[in-house]
């Protein structure tokens, strides 16, 4: 959705970023998840690949593949490669990773508050069976090199029992009027963010209706590879399967409503009878459009005026 797209609302919009896909390349302090926000909202996104910056080459790639520098799996433009490089400098000279996500919104404008959900270093690692042993790799590797396609043991966030949200995620969320989940992946974009400690403790003690948008239709994702991710830990990749993980928030979960795609509408009584109030509403963003149409329908999930989300 565009900056005007998202003025529209008449309200402040905050968004609440996954950091463990973060991976440290080439002396690179690499953020894949805030910059892919980032130029999205700010119109720098490479909407072909989905990833990365428009106009893009892959000559410093090419080079360091040449030396055999290692990880050429990773794709890593010249024209990104410029925000790595400005990320690495200012963490270095000791601004927090929200300091320089802040400074790096300044030419971006994305029209929200980007905000990275700790400034500690949390990372996704993946217990993997390779060679006939297990081994732990970063969730990078596994989901770009591998494809997902390497048997998965388990889901690890290296970092995450000594990290917490910071105080500007903890702010948002205590001033929040409404909060989101959005369609991503539940095992490694969302996950992590809730798995710091207390994250879910401050989402509940909000007084903040929370809505969730389901990234399973027909039991299958609509994009990524999130199926295999919830195969992996033993959830089924089903609109319902995803609520269930979340849970109602009366059970101590998180949920108060959930958006369902049409084609699940079957499923409504079924996520109704967990205790939270599911809605079968197009959920497939195709353009900003469609994209508008679902935020407003999140927000008549509720009964006060929307503002700050996650």
């Amino acid at each position: 959705m565009t900056e005007g797209g998202i003025r529209e609302f008449g309200h402040e919009l905050t968004v609440i970023v996954n950091t463990a896909d973060d991976i440290r390349l080439h002396g690179l302090h690499i953020s894949p998840d805030l910059d892919t926000v980032m130029y999205t909202l700010g119109g720098g996104l490479d909407e072909t690949r989905g990833w990365g910056r428009t106009d893009e080459a892959f000559r410093v790639s090419e080079e360091l593949a040449a030396y055999s520098a290692g990880a050429s799996w990773f794709g890593l433009g010249d024209r990104d490669l410029a925000t790595h490089l400005i990320r690495t400098q200012m963490r270095g000279a000791g601004y927090s990773l929200t300091d320089v996500t802040r400074a790096l919104c300044e030419r971006w404008q994305p029209g929200v508050t980007l905000l990275p959900m700790s400034d500690d270093r949390v990372e996704t690692h993946v217990v993997v069976e390779r060679d006939g042993e297990d081994q732990a790799i970063h969730f990078q590797e596994w989901w770009i090199r591998y494809h997902a396609d390497l048997p998965v043991h388990s889901f690890v966030q290296v970092g995450a029992t000594d990290a917490s949200p910071s105080p500007a995620v903890r702010s948002a969320i205590d001033a929040a009027d409404i909060i989101v989940l959005a369609p991503s992946n539940p095992v490694v974009s969302i996950g992590p963010i809730l798995a710091l400690p207390g994250m879910r403790e401050s989402i509940r003690a909000s007084h903040a209706p929370v809505v969730g948008v389901s990234p399973i239709i027909a039991g299958s994702p609509l994009r990524g590879m999130a199926d295999r991710c919830l195969e992996a830990i033993g959830v089924p990749s089903t609109a319902t399967g995803v609520a269930a993980l979340y849970s109602a928030r009366s059970d101590s979960g998180l949920l108060d409503a959930w958006l369902i795609d049409e084609q699940d509408a079957n499923l409504t009584a079924e996520i109704g009878a967990l205790g939270i109030d599911c809605r079968a509403v197009p959920t497939v963003m195709h353009n900003a459009k469609s994209a508008r149409a679902l935020a407003q329908e999140a927000l008549a999930g509720v009964d006060r005026d929307p503002g700050p989300a996650l």
